[in-house]
Formats: C-alpha cells, sequence, structure tokens
C-alpha cells in the first residue's frame, strides 16, 4: 500500500517508468533459473573427474581449475558449451547432454569446492 502511495503521488512520466520497472523485475524474477543442489552437482561430476579433477582442480595445465570458480561463469561456460557458442569438440558432446538443472548444480558443486582461485584486487 506504501509503495501504491508513493507511485500515485508521482509525475505520469515517473508513474510509466516505475511500473515498467516493477513489470521487468518481476518477469525477470519469473524467469530465473532454478538453485544449483551442491549434492546433486557432486553425484554428477564423476564425468568430469576424468580431465577437471575428482577435486575440481586438474592436473593437466590445459584443463582448466573448476574449485572456487564463480557459479555464474560456470554455468555461463556450460551453456554456451551446449549451445555452440563456445567451440570445444569435447566440451561441446558432454555439455550437449547437460539439462539446465545438471549445469546448475554442476556449477553449485563445483563453486562450493575450495581452489586455488583468487580474485585480482580491484585498484
Amino acid at each position: 500500500m506504501i509503495m501504491l502511495n508513493f507511485i500515485n503521488g508521482l509525475p505520469v512520466l515517473a508513474r510509466l517508468t516505475a511500473a515498467a520497472t516493477l513489470l521487468v523485475a518481476g518477469v525477470s524474477m519469473g524467469t530465473a533459473q532454478a538453485a544449483g543442489d551442491v549434492d546433486a552437482g557432486a553425484e554428477k561430476s564423476a564425468t568430469c573427474a576424468a580431465c577437471h579433477g575428482v577435486d575440481g582442480i586438474s592436473q593437466i595445465i590445459t584443463y582448466p581449475i573448476l574449485a572456487g570458480q564463480y557459479p555464474s561463469y560456470l554455468t555461463h561456460a556450460l551453456e554456451s558449451y551446449r549451445d555452440g557458442t563456445r567451440q570445444n569438440a569435447i566440451m561441446a558432446g558432454f555439455a550437449g547432454a547437460l539439462s539446465d538443472q545438471d549445469i546448475a548444480d554442476l556449477a553449485a558443486y563445483f563453486a562450493s569446492l575450495p581452489g586455488p582461485l583468487q580474485t585480482a584486487p580491484r585498484d
């Protein structure tokens, strides 16, 4: 009720802008991805371990470390391999079979693992 009283007191253009903002926020919340499940991701990660290590820390320099990576980055990378916007024949084959929930679970799992990756300080 307070929000409506606030919006009703605004000029017409401001009311339209506020209404559009609330509409976009509502639509965005409705299309949010499902949260990943760390335990489910651990179960699904067996295939990943061959190249990326059991703990998400690859011992082979050409394969990236997944442990401790941002979940949003992992999600984006897997979705990009799956839809072909990121090219890698090996990863495309694995990611092509993943559902959105599989990707969310794997991202949550690898992000939860301790790893050697660090965020660069902002200067």
